[in-house]
């Protein structure tokens, strides 16, 4: 679940922090940079592990601050894939099973890796699994706040750099040209993409639930 990433950067410490320590300044600014963020194609990045290598620092005319290449290792939030982990049911909805990890919340279960045969129930908006017995079939509701074990079946990663505007601004109009055109209406907020998204699978005995396996 967790790895150790090796990364490169330079790391620029400002002539208020000259009095610390030269590794006491880049760890608390790698950390800074990086904690908490996700790096494309690698992961979540959680916390410095070690400096491996320093190289010379540098002082730029116009920047009183210095700039040191660092070479370090940070631990990552990467599971890899068919690795087995366990959740909690943050939210159910028609894209499926929201799941979450404390620390990291976009996980997906979808409904065709559900245990089938699986049916959204609306009114409760949960999602659930139509279990076939003996007795005939029981519903297995699958609700908000249980944990759940399930199967990292693949990975998505978003790359949500800031871009620069779709098109270029209206220019002003000119002085005695009349009324302005109206303006176009606004366009509609659009959703918020997960720049690292886990989609997992549950169709599979043993997984699922833990209270399934438990009782």
């Amino acid at each position: 679940m967790f790895v150790l990433v090796e990364m490169v950067d330079t790391v620029r410490i400002p002539p208020w922090n000259f009095q610390r320590q030269l590794n006491e300044a880049v760890t608390e600014e790698l950390n800074k940079k990086l904690a908490n963020k996700v790096v494309y194609n690698v992961g979540l990045c959680i916390c410095l592990y070690d400096i491996v290598k320093l190289e010379d620092s540098y002082i730029f005319p116009g920047d009183g601050a210095s700039h040191t290449k660092v070479h370090f290792r940070y631990v990552v939030f990467h599971p890899f894939l068919d690795e087995i982990l366990v959740g909690k049911i943050k939210y159910c909805s028609q894209e499926g099973v929201h799941v979450s990890l404390g620390f990291f919340d976009d996980i997906v279960i979808p409904p065709e890796s559900l245990q089938q045969p699986a049916k959204f129930d609306e009114a409760e908006q949960v999602w659930v699994w139509e279990y076939e017995t003996d007795e005939g079939a029981h519903d297995l509701y699958m609700d908000q706040g249980e944990e759940i074990r399930f199967r990292v079946a693949d990975e998505v990663f978003l790359d949500t750099s800031p871009t620069g505007p779709s098109k270029a601004a209206e220019p002003p109009a000119a002085p005695g040209a009349g009324p302005a055109s109206a303006a176009p209406p606004p366009e509609p907020e659009q959703k918020k993409e997960a720049p690292y998204t886990l989609v997992g699978s549950v169709s599979e005995p043993g997984l699922g639930l833990l209270s399934w396996w438990n009782n």
